[in-house]
């Protein structure tokens, strides 16, 4: 399998539509079009005479008969996704003309791209870095608009920018720390030891500044959830079709009309969060209900937020064990619904703060109650004002063992160390920087983040 072999592969999504696009790209991608792509009118020329960023009105044809009507565009290198020659091929969407025409170019000479195959080329040609490689999947994947204006400013190298320059100021510290490792009679000035270590220091900080974005990170990228819990007609269904903006759940006066779990995703202040309306907790002889809280308790366990809330108009409903997991306490809101009715006396003396006064059916709190979810799942991370970034799992780790060898070596710089075991940590910390961006790469690294990718890309 050569790097540049012509690969195939269909860039829009399965099923039926109006249109769909096949990618194909490699050093031939463009003279394999002349075998399949006949242009229509007898002067037109084939792909393989047409100029960069032109397209090409024809027919796919395949073993000799024709497969469909198609718009061919012609891209040459270097100006190109994968800065190798591509055409795509727009053909009408459906998943039987599709296939047709994909096998009619793998027919010609063609094979099938592995999923991120094009992106990966993409990196491998220096096009993008590794970051900006996964902010594709970032962009493709995003369910709201803060996630994918993080994926698009960490395409436009955001990031980059940030890691590029603080792994050259520690390669510039490994290269002086080295240099009087090869010259072993010249010690190290006091005052050179002291900036090398301000160095040091500061990017140790950076590497903090940049790991308080994954929590941020982590919720644009995959959500929370958030678990409703509470009594019996506390309004817990109300209130996740009031986040919702419709009618989920079925809201009834009866008791135990939730008998089971209901989720849907909301976007609360730009992070995509699935709400699970649960059953109403109480003592119950039935055994459908039953079933429906221990299935509301299992939500609770798993929720990273839990919004516990109350009837404001009713006595406070004795607490039903087993206790829920422990969480940070901003990660477990009190919500009083109801506050448009007479309001029970046992609630007066609770402040503002500790139960969050709403009203499902007025709206009254609703606005207050989603700024502070947002606030809760955002709690200890870096401010989104401050943070133009907001890094992955896998950055994530990369960051924690480029600060942790940075403290190791700035702690030997201190204790006056030998310079063999400083630079040994600088050369760890250098390393996994350069992860990051793709600089210091093994192809499991590659294989592991380009496999989540889609074929079309």
């Amino acid at each position: 399998m050569s790097p540049t072999d012509p690969i195939a592969a269909i860039a829009t999504p399965p099923g039926t539509g109006g249109l769909a696009v096949i990618r194909v790209s490699g050093r031939t991608a463009i003279a394999l079009a002349d075998t399949f792509f006949r242009p229509s009118g007898p002067a037109s020329p084939p792909p393989s005479e047409c100029a960069t960023h032109t397209v090409h009105h024809g027919h796919v044809i395949h073993a000799g008969r024709k497969i469909d009507e198609v718009l061919v565009t012609v891209f040459r290198a270097p100006r190109t996704f994968t800065r190798e020659d591509t055409i795509e091929v727009g053909c009408h969407g459906g998943a039987i003309v599709t296939r047709q025409v994909l096998e009619a170019i793998l027919a010609a000479g063609a094979r099938h791209a592995e999923p991120g195959e094009f992106t990966r080329r993409a990196f491998l040609n220096g096009r993008i870095d590794l970051t900006q490689a996964e902010a594709v999947a970032d962009l493709i994947h995003a369910r709201t608009e803060r996630a994918a204006d993080a994926a698009n400013a960490q395409l436009a190298g955001h990031l980059s920018r940030q890691i590029d320059p603080l792994r050259d100021d520690l390669m510039l510290v490994l290269a002086h720390v080295e240099a009087h490792l090869d010259f072993p009679d010249e010690d190290i000035a006091p005052e050179t030891t002291a900036r090398l270590l301000e160095r040091v220091e500061k990017a140790s900080a950076q590497c903090e500044r940049l790991l308080r974005t994954a929590p941020e990170g982590q919720l644009l990228r995959s959500g929370a959830r958030a678990a409703l819990v509470g009594p019996p007609n506390a309004g817990k269904s109300s209130l996740l079709n009031a986040l919702l903006g419709q009618d989920r759940a079925i809201v009834s006066p009866v008791a135990g009309t939730t008998r089971d779990t209901i989720e849907e995703t909301a976007n609360i202040g730009g992070f995509p969060v699935v709400f699970v309306d649960t059953a109403g907790l109480r003592e119950s002889g039935d055994t459908i209900e039953a079933e429906g809280i221990r299935r509301s308790h299992e939500a609770a366990r798993a929720a990273d937020v839990l919004l516990e809330l109350v009837d404001l108009s009713s006595p406070p409903a004795p607490t039903i064990a087993p206790v829920f997991h422990p969480l940070p306490p901003g990660r477990r809101l009190r919500i009083g619904n109801k506050s448009d009715l007479p309001i029970d006396p046992a609630y007066h003396a609770i402040p503002a703060n500790d139960l969050i006064r709403i009203s499902c059916r007025t709206g009254e709190g609703l606005p207050a109650l989603r700024e502070r979810i947002r606030q809760s799942l955002l709690e200890g991370a870096a401010s989104s004002e401050s943070a133009s970034v907001a890094v992955n799992a896998r950055h994530q780790d990369a960051l924690r063992r480029t600060q942790e060898a940075l403290d190791r070596a700035g702690s030997a710089m201190i204790a006056g160390a030998s310079l063999d075991l400083i630079a040994l940590d600088l050369r760890i910390a250098v390393g996994a920087i350069g992860e990051i961006v793709g600089k210091t790469t093994t192809e499991d690294l590659l294989d592991r983040i380009f496999s989540t990718f889609c074929l079309g890309k």
